[in-house]
């Protein structure tokens, strides 16, 4: 009886936590140019839209651009100071590791508004490549924290085992603890590219609405009225970050990457 009663629990929660989204994706298979649910009739038609509509186009090209970029550059931060981090074991060394994470603690708008008062400052506020930058030192802190993990779960003696046997530095980079870390960098990529495509605060204070992102698109639409459009950009992400994310479980330590530590053998 307890064991019907759990899963009945867990069950209605699921369903809870699911209702959002079941109505938006509802709303987005609506026939007619409203939202509505329960859909009346239905219609793939808003979906091709993201794809076919000029504006709708170049708001998702952005967004994927700005992600990809931004993702590359957080990965390209975090690597070589969570290598730092992992070689030079002294109390001071936190320091960075704190300055890493930084941006991720404060509340998002606190960080978008720094942004926005420097870039104003330099005279490059608009610029799009100052949104790229931006959301790379934002959420540098998502493969700081995986290539952290990465390190960490490293056997120390492979590397003394390397050193022993003639490798240099750069040696034991390339053929030793590269290929051990490079499930945790995908991963760390993975989440800044997701998080980055979905994040609105930063680019809105950063580019404003000199070019428009997916998430800004959808802010200004709503000026001028709703549409099923929106709900599926919204559903369009969701599917997005669940095939993500379920390759990084299909293909990586999901347990270790959520910083579990594992049971010991």
């Amino acid at each position: 009886m307890n064991t019907l009663l759990r899963r009945a629990f867990f069950v209605a929660v699921g369903l809870f936590l699911a209702a959002p989204l079941i109505v938006v994706a509802g709303v987005s298979v609506n026939q007619r140019q409203e939202l509505t649910f329960p859909p009346r009739g239905f219609s793939a038609a808003w979906y091709a839209q993201i794809f076919t509509d000029p504006e709708w186009r170049a708001a998702l090209i952005h967004s994927l651009t700005l992600a990809v970029t931004s993702a590359a550059i957080a990965v390209a931060i975090a690597l070589p100071l969570s290598w730092f981090l992992w070689r030079r074991i002294a109390p001071w060394a936190n320091v960075f590791r704190l300055l890493g994470i930084a941006p991720f603690i404060l509340p998002p708008v606190i960080t978008a508004l720094g942004f926005l008062s420097f870039w104003a400052t330099v005279g490059l506020f608009g610029q799009f490549f100052t949104a790229i930058i931006s959301h790379a030192i934002f959420f540098v802190t998502l493969p700081l924290v995986t290539l952290s993990l990465g390190f960490a779960a490293i056997d120390r003696s492979l590397v003394e085992a390397a050193a022993t046997m003639g490798a240099d530095d750069r040696a034991i980079a390339r053929t030793v603890v590269l290929p051990l870390i490079l499930p945790y960098l995908v991963s760390g990529y993975a989440f800044a590219f997701v998080l980055s495509l979905n994040e609105y605060i930063v680019a809105y204070m950063t580019i404003g609405f000199t070019t428009e992102t997916l998430p800004i698109k959808i802010f200004n639409a709503l000026r001028y009225g709703y549409t099923p459009t929106m709900a599926s950009v919204s559903v369009f992400f969701v599917a997005l970050a669940a095939v993500v994310f379920g390759l990084i479980a299909a293909f990586g330590d999901i347990r270790r990457l959520l910083g579990a530590m594992g049971s010991q053998e």
